[in-house]
Order: structure tokens, then C-alpha cells, then sequence
């Protein structure tokens, strides 16, 4: 009886033996077919999240006009006999730069300076006879009334004389000349545009709750799509003290130091009005932030060692982020990233928490605090 009960525990350890080793090789090979058939690693481009200094900014669109400008035109009517200056020239203060025709009046000035002259001899002679009681004192002041009107007169004859001659009120650079010698010009017509380069103005508009950030003074800086690299330093020279009613935007006047004269009249610029203090934030590309109705994440690379032959184990890790303010092509990260981690920027689609990666950083995403737009 004790045999036959040996002989069948041996049988039933051997068929439970069985049993448990075909489990356990089942699971062997299901791990491997698991293994074999993986997801593939997802190639995607990467960048460290560092601290960086951001300087708060107000951004608007101006447009530049010169701190003096005229067009020039003729008081009076007449011929063009000469003009003195070239299209696009750089003038002085009272500068020649156009002629008109006065034969005429200066023959007539020629007159009335006679007629002054002889009024003025004749006002000494009598009142040298009026001393002498010769002549009366109404015939005195008579002279002196007729040598006044002759004097007025000849300034008059004079001052027409001068605007004649059209002179630069302002140094500048002269536009281009829209008159030819022998034109005739009425008064009022344009003759040339005078535009002083120097340092030119750039007017914009913020609306009123960014009141309270600006002040006469402030810094600006400028940059226009013809210098897309290049930015140009001001500060804020004037500020309406009325609020349009329909828009309730105020208008601000900026100075720009202009001493190549690379900024010109009617172009618009950028501006960004430096407000306030600057402060320092995690900074990450604007692409790098994948954002869902549950919230924005970023997928940040977690190194699990070296795979067998050698090569760097890397996943990636889904979390949730507080975003702050944005720039260009930046945006600061409130909470959720450390500073150093590495955060994928491209190829967010494929990826889950997990997700093994393969990091090629040859091309990046826009990471701009200022982009310029490439449109012509």
C-alpha cells in the first residue's frame, strides 16, 4: 500500500512538473515575442530647459515720420530761373536751392529806393528850414509821413525780393525736385520735400489698461523688416493726454536716433517698449508645449543606462506644466520642468509616457525671443 501511494505522488509531482514548466516557458516566449515585436524608438530633437533673463515688453506697430519734415513750395508766382540743388541732396540751414525770376522786381525795388532817397533828402533839407522857421510844421510832418510810406514801401519790394529765393528752413535730405528752370509756379505749388533724418519720430498706440507700464522717457527699441537683424534704440518722447473714445487706445511718440539715415519717413516699424523690471524664467520653445483640453505637458527624456550593445536607454516621461508669459518664439514655464532637463521638442505625435527615443538635434525648432516675419 505505501508503494503504490509513492509511486502515485511521483506521478502526480512529474504531470504537476509538467504543468508549471510549460507555464513558465510560455511566458518565457511570450516575453521574447513581446521583446521582438517593441515599438520602434521615436526619433525627435531635444533641448536643455535653462534659465534666462526675460525683460517685460509692450509690443505695437508705428509709423515713422521725421522729426522735421516740410514740403516745400513758393509763396509767390513766377519763373524758375535756376535750381541750385539735386534730387536727394543733403543741405544746410538757408541753403540756396531754387531761383525764380525777379528782373521786374528788382527794377521796381530800384524805383522805390529812388523815391525813399529823394523823400529822405527832402525831409533833412526841410527840417534844417524848419529850424530856421522857413517852412511849417504840417509841411514837416508831411515829409516825414511820405518818407515813412516810401520806406515801407521799399521793404516790402524787399521782402517779396527775397521770397524769390527759396532756401533750406532746416538742414536735411531733399527728396526729389517735381520743377524744372523755365517752369512757371503758382503760389502754393510743391517744389521739393525736405525731410531732416537725423533722429526720427515713431508714433503708436497701446491701448489704456498699459497706461499705468509707460512713461516719458522709457526705452523702446525698433526693428523694421528692411533691417531685419539690426534694432534701433529710443526712448518715449510724448504721450497723448487724451484717449481716443472709439478704440480707447493712446497714442505714444517715440525718438529714434536715426545717424545713417536708415529709417525714413512713412516706414512702420515694431516696437517694443521696455516695461518694468527684468526677471528671470525657464525658458522652452513655444514647440516644445503640446497642448490638450486636460491641460499643456511636455515630454521630458529620462536616461535608463545603456542597452546590451552598448547605446544610450532613453524614454520619455509625459508631465503637466504651468505656462507664463510668452515671447517671440519662447515661453516661460511656471512649474512642472527643472532646470537642466531635457525636453523634447519635435516629434511629440508619436510619443507616449514611455515611449523609448532616439534624440538627432540637426534641426530645431524656431527658438526666437524676436522673430521678424519673413514676408516681403
Amino acid at each position: 500500500m505505501t508503494k503504490r501511494m509513492i509511486i502515485m505522488l511521483i506521478i502526480v509531482g512529474v504531470i504537476f512538473g509538467v504543468i508549471f514548466g510549460f507555464k513558465g516557458f510560455q511566458s518565457y516566449m511570450m516575453k521574447k515575442y513581446m521583446s521582438a515585436g517593441a515599438a520602434p524608438a521615436v526619433t525627435v530633437s531635444t533641448i536643455a530647459a535653462v534659465m534666462d533673463e526675460w525683460q517685460p515688453q509692450i509690443s505695437a506697430v508705428g509709423s515713422l515720420r521725421a522729426a522735421r519734415g516740410v514740403d516745400i513750395a513758393s509763396e509767390v508766382a513766377g519763373i524758375v530761373q535756376n535750381v541750385n540743388c539735386k534730387s536727394g541732396d543733403n543741405v544746410k540751414t538757408g541753403q540756396t536751392l531754387l531761383q525764380l525770376n525777379a528782373d521786374s522786381d528788382m527794377a521796381q525795388l530800384q524805383t522805390l529806393s529812388a523815391a525813399r532817397d529823394l523823400s529822405q533828402s527832402v525831409y533833412e533839407r526841410n527840417k534844417k528850414q524848419f529850424i530856421a522857421q522857413a517852412v511849417s510844421k504840417a509841411s514837416l510832418d508831411a515829409d516825414a509821413a511820405d518818407l515813412k510810406v516810401k520806406q515801407a514801401q521799399v521793404a516790402q519790394q524787399e521782402a517779396l525780393l527775397r521770397k524769390k529765393t527759396i532756401s533750406a528752413p532746416f538742414a536735411g535730405r531733399l527728396g526729389i525736385f517735381s520743377v524744372n528752370p523755365g517752369q512757371y509756379l503758382n503760389p502754393g505749388d510743391k517744389i521739393v520735400t525736405l525731410q531732416a533724418l537725423d533722429s526720427i519720430y515713431v508714433d503708436f498706440y497701446l491701448p489704456q489698461q498699459e497706461l499705468s507700464r509707460v512713461a516719458s522717457g522709457q526705452a523702446v527699441v525698433a526693428v523694421t523688416d528692411t533691417y531685419p537683424d539690426k534694432k534701433f534704440n529710443g526712448r518715449i518722447s510724448a504721450i497723448s493726454p487724451k484717449v481716443d473714445p472709439q478704440t480707447r487706445n493712446v497714442q505714444i511718440e517715440a525718438i529714434i536716433a536715426n545717424p545713417r539715415h536708415e529709417l525714413l519717413p512713412g516706414m512702420y516699424a515694431t516696437i517694443k517698449v521696455q516695461a518694468g523690471a527684468a526677471k528671470r524664467y525657464l525658458t522652452l520653445p513655444r514647440a516644445a508645449v503640446t497642448f490638450n483640453p486636460y491641460g499643456e505637458t511636455v515630454y521630458i527624456v529620462e536616461d535608463k543606462g545603456k542597452t546590451k550593445d552598448g547605446k544610450p536607454s532613453l524614454f520619455v516621461r509625459q508631465t503637466f506644466v504651468t505656462l507664463g508669459p510668452a515671447r517671440g518664439d519662447q515661453v516661460a514655464i511656471l512649474k512642472g520642468v527643472k532646470e537642466g532637463e531635457r525636453i523634447v521638442t519635435s516629434g511629440q505625435l508619436k510619443l507616449k509616457s514611455g515611449s523609448p527615443i532616439v534624440i538627432n538635434n540637426q534641426v530645431q525648432p524656431a527658438n526666437d525671443a524676436n522673430p521678424v516675419s519673413a514676408e516681403p
